[in-house]
């Protein structure tokens, strides 16, 4: 069974399953991103960045390459487990970004029903590590975040970077809902980001999926 606990210093959360469940979760994902035939569909190569990190990180999980167990943190029987973590900002975004990719290829209750099982699993962390902060971040499971954003990864990795700066505990957590209006459609804050990649894209002559933040490598060098 694929579950999920939050992280000890609150930046996201560790995903586990057998091997089996795994693969199995990297085979739904694989459906929803990099098909060749839906490249010239704007904003959908960008979608594709976003969601390879998180499909990355489940298919090392499943050879074992990340966290192991012996067993699952509800049982003691002795059946491997394997798991991988993930920031919060990185898995709310991979969920919004899968959801919308679903509407543009065929899907079954299957897929369906692994995605709510996630998001099930997602909010319980949530709900595990800080109560109040999580109420607020629950809007953006469901649809809160605009995923038809044709630069979603750059907002993602904005926020990303930004909520890693704050080093994680129940004080970052619940400053997270605001940091996320960021990529909610029309807020000021939404506006001000495009407004300035826009500026940069023309500063640098590109256009703006070409643009790369320039992130302090030594933010991403965390505590979970």
């Amino acid at each position: 069974m694929i579950y999920t606990i939050p992280t000890k210093k609150g930046l996201g959360i560790e995903i586990w399953g057998t091997r089996d469940d795994l693969e199995y979760l990297y085979d739904i994902v694989s459906k929803f991103w990099n098909d060749p035939s839906l490249s010239p569909i704007k904003g959908y190569e960008d979608k594709n960045h976003l969601i390879s990190g998180f499909s990355y990180e489940i298919r090392k999980a499943s050879y074992g390459s990340r966290l192991t167990r012996t067993h699952s943190h509800y049982s003691f029987e002795e059946i491997p487990y394997c798991g991988f973590q993930v920031s919060w900002v990185h898995i709310i975004f991979s969920i919004a970004a899968l959801k919308y990719n679903m509407k543009l290829t065929k899907s079954d209750k299957a897929d369906i029903a692994m995605f709510l099982h996630l998001e099930y699993w997602i909010e319980r962390a949530m709900k595990d590590y800080e109560p109040v902060g999580a109420v607020n971040l629950l809007p953006y499971l469901d649809d809160a975040i605009h995923a038809g954003n044709e630069n979603l990864y750059l907002y993602m990795r904005h926020i990303n970077s930004t909520f890693f700066g704050l080093k994680g505990g129940k004080k970052s957590f619940r400053n997270l809902a605001h940091l996320l209006r960021t990529a909610v459609f029309s807020t000021d804050e939404y506006n001000d980001l495009q407004n300035f990649l826009q500026s940069e894209a023309k500063k640098h002559n590109c256009k703006i999926e070409d643009l790369e933040l320039n992130d302090d490598d030594k933010i991403y060098e965390i505590e979970w």
